[in-house]
């Protein structure tokens, strides 16, 4: 169970950060404590959909893997960032991805920021 909070909150954070760093990635909400919520909510849809539909894309997918050596990666996590911003507009969230190429960008930024906090905060598992 504490792993699985971990990695929430680790999604949530670099979900906050691409939020931050990009115009076209918004989070709205009455206040402070609304925003915060539906980030938590957006952070368990990331990590839902990363966990159920990603192994999927990626094992359909492999032969790109390694004609691009990798590099589709990228397009993978834009295309599971669009579908949590599409999930998160069907859930009533206010969490917006504008456009694909900022969801390449946005999935970048979230991947390396949720890397570096699972180095700063290791599973126990």
């Amino acid at each position: 169970m504490k792993n699985f909070v971990v990695k929430t909150l680790a999604n949530a954070a670099a979900l906050a950060v691409a939020i931050w760093l990009l115009k076209d990635i918004t989070l709205t909400g009455d206040n402070t404590g609304r925003q915060v919520l539906t980030l938590v909510l957006v952070a368990l849809i990331f990590g839902l959909v990363n966990f159920v539909v990603k192994p999927v894309v990626k094992l359909l997918s492999f032969p790109l893997f390694i004609l691009t050596l990798g590099l589709i990666t990228l397009v993978v996590n834009a295309l599971m960032l669009l579908l949590t911003s599409w999930l998160a507009g069907q859930a009533d969230l206010a969490f917006h991805v504008n456009g694909f190429w900022t969801a390449v960008l946005g999935g970048l930024i979230v991947s390396v920021v949720s890397w570096a906090l699972h180095v700063i905060m290791p599973d126990e598992d």
